[in-house]
């Protein structure tokens, strides 16, 4: 049973991480097709799934089209119960999905004024009133979801749920903009966004270009924060390695890390690990069994 999930661009497209993340996160088998926001092809990409018109849509194993992240949310818990996709508490329940909820039908003006993107941070931005109000009224939500589950730290809900899912894009404008919010929960969106599963998603991200830039903005930037910038380079053979970390398959590309020459069996193997080295644990394996023999 596999489901396929339909996506955008993962730099900036905020609701196709959440889609991906419910999948990656509670391991339930899905493959991935990327919808071309930023290419003119989104109108035709989507005709097989008419009539969903947005990213992520879901297509069940069974065929059936699934559109907009709350109802794919809710489709996935009820077909999975035993996968922990929402709290298993009634009242911390509850609240997730009205933290949900909330986030799918508000915060406009955050969500207008800083689109996620994940390359960098963005120096010397001034939020709207507007924007403001919205992040006190996140803070609010996320204060009011911690006193229900009794936990400081961590997940919302103690242990990672649809709630976090749903936030972490708002996690990544938070960051990615330098906006505003206490030191409690600036800590809780950067420990979303190590989760080695939304490093992953961002590496593959950077494996695309574009020029230019989608919503550029007329100020300085630094790195991201997460990992910061990776020493990794495309490089020429031979590598140590003869088949791929991650399909097993002959080395045709290579990166140099380290000092020593690393295959992969195509540029985007190799170019979403040089994004992130230390975010995928099968090339990891790879070097540190290299580097103790």
């Amino acid at each position: 049973m596999t489901y396929d999930l339909y996506i955008g661009d993962r730099l900036f497209s905020s609701w196709s991480m959440r889609g991906w993340l419910m999948l990656e996160k509670f391991n339930l088998p899905y493959r991935s097709h990327m919808i071309g926001l930023y290419s003119g092809t989104m109108t035709q990409d989507m005709e097989p799934l008419a009539p969903a018109r947005l990213v992520p849509a879901l297509r069940l194993p069974e065929g059936t089209v699934v559109s907009e992240s709350l109802a794919i949310a809710e489709t996935l818990a009820e077909r999975h119960l035993d996968a922990g996709l929402w709290p298993s508490h009634p009242a911390a329940r509850a609240t997730a999905r009205w933290l949900c909820a909330e986030m799918v039908a508000g915060f406009v003006s955050l969500r207008g004024e800083c689109p996620m993107q994940l390359l960098h941070v963005w120096q010397g931005f001034d939020p709207s009133d507007e924007t403001l109000a919205d992040l006190a009224r996140i803070e609010t939500l996320w204060d009011h979801a911690r006193k229900v589950s009794g936990v400081e730290q961590g997940p919302l809900f103690g242990t990672y749920s649809l709630a976090d899912v749903f936030y972490t894009p708002v996690a990544a404008r938070i960051i990615g903009y330098g906006l505003p919010v206490s030191k409690a929960n600036r800590t809780y969106c950067l420990d979303l966004l190590s989760d080695p599963a939304v490093r992953q998603w961002r590496a593959m991200g950077l494996t695309v270009t574009y020029d230019p830039f989608p919503y550029r903005l007329d100020l300085p930037s630094k790195p991201w924060p997460i990992r910061g910038v990776s020493t990794a380079k495309p490089a020429s053979g031979p590598s140590i390695n003869q088949v791929c970390p991650y399909s097993g398959k002959p080395v045709a590309e290579f990166l140099e890390l380290d000092g020593k020459c690393w295959g992969f069996c195509n540029p985007f193997c190799r170019d979403k690990t040089i994004a992130d080295p230390d975010a995928w644990p099968k090339f990891a394996a790879l070097r540190a069994t290299v580097n103790d023999s």
